[in-house]
């Protein structure tokens, strides 16, 4: 078997727990052929039932799919979410999951070369490490962001809650996530968020950074983007929303995948120990009540965490 093939193979096994009698669909958006047909070929060595939906390619990470691609996904037991953006924060991947399916979402740059280096990974100390940071958000209040380049920046929390505790192991009806995965991320309290941060690894819509984008928050509302050209494009994809909600603080995310690597592709940067991220747009599907049609990570490369004034990590290190 192909290296690749196996490598999907073994995602389809350990990480979803895709059995022979069971229905699995692709939805791309034939943006990512090879992965998708290592994809059928390990599926339909397990399973006769398998089907792939193309959809029209999207700009932005958080748009809906067409309506005949969500009825599809309410008819899968396992569903693989194969685009050039990100369909995690969709209507249609909440009824799915609703509805019991098994996801991964692998949108954004994923490819065959994070594909052979992350699936092989081992999730216990991921999904340990997650799951301590989740209980830590969980019990705080206020997050202070610092880096080197200046980023200083106030988040409120308080009585919301932290997701990414599955670490990567969809194995029960209505289990999702990413994969590659590895993250614990948290929707801070709308309107509550100050201060400025500097992103300087990648940022979703624009991809690895050449320069650092330089993000002033203002009542949780990114208010100005300084940095160049990427930073031109950033703030005009936001604005092309036509609504001033795209430029919401929607999340806090730390990494905690310790074989992550930066190469430009969000789905895999956010991810990366030693990086926490903010997303801007949507947050209405974890936690947050901001529904608007984009959703944007910026990663940053050794952050200073704080929270409620202990300091759990410095310059990316952790301290927990």
């Amino acid at each position: 078997m192909p290296a690749l093939t196996q490598a999907c193979s073994r995602a389809l096994s350990h990480n979803l727990a895709f059995k022979s009698h069971e229905r699995l669909l692709i939805i791309t958006d034939n943006s990512k052929q090879k992965l998708c047909d290592a994809f059928k070929k390990a599926a339909l060595g397990i399973s006769a039932k398998v089907e792939m939906v193309t959809i029209p390619e999207s700009r932005v990470n958080g748009a809906e799919p067409p309506g005949g691609a969500a009825e599809r996904m309410l008819q899968a037991d396992v569903i693989l979410l194969l685009t050039s953006a990100s369909l995690s924060w969709t209507r249609a991947r909440m009824a799915a999951t609703k509805n019991g399916a098994r996801i991964a979402s692998m949108g954004g740059g994923f490819n065959e070369e994070i594909a052979l280096r992350a699936f092989a990974v081992d999730y216990a100390p991921i999904r340990e490490r997650a799951n301590q940071l989740c209980d830590l958000l969980d019990a705080a209040n206020e997050i202070n962001l610092t880096s080197r380049l200046g980023t200083n920046l106030q988040l409120n929390v308080e009585g919301r809650k932290a997701h990414g505790r599955k670490g990567g192991i969809y194995q029960q009806p209505g289990h999702w996530g990413n994969l590659p995965c590895g993250e614990a991320f948290i929707a801070p309290l709308e309107n509550r968020t100050n201060g400025i941060y500097i992103v300087d690894a990648s940022h979703a819509g624009v991809g690895k950074l050449r320069e650092p984008i330089k993000i002033t928050v203002r009542h949780g509302l990114a208010i100005a983007f300084d940095g160049g050209e990427q930073a031109r494009t950033l703030q005009q994809m936001l604005a092309s929303v036509r609504d001033k909600l795209a430029f919401n603080i929607a999340e806090f995310g730390i990494g905690c995948n310790h074989k992550a690597q930066i190469t430009g592709a969000t789905i895999e940067d956010e991810k990366a120990l030693g990086t926490c991220h903010i997303a801007l747009g949507n947050n209405a599907f974890f936690g947050g009540v901001v529904e608007v049609g984009i959703h944007l990570d910026g990663i940053f490369k050794a952050p200073s965490i704080a929270l409620d004034g202990r300091l759990i990590m410095k310059n990316g290190n952790l301290l927990i």
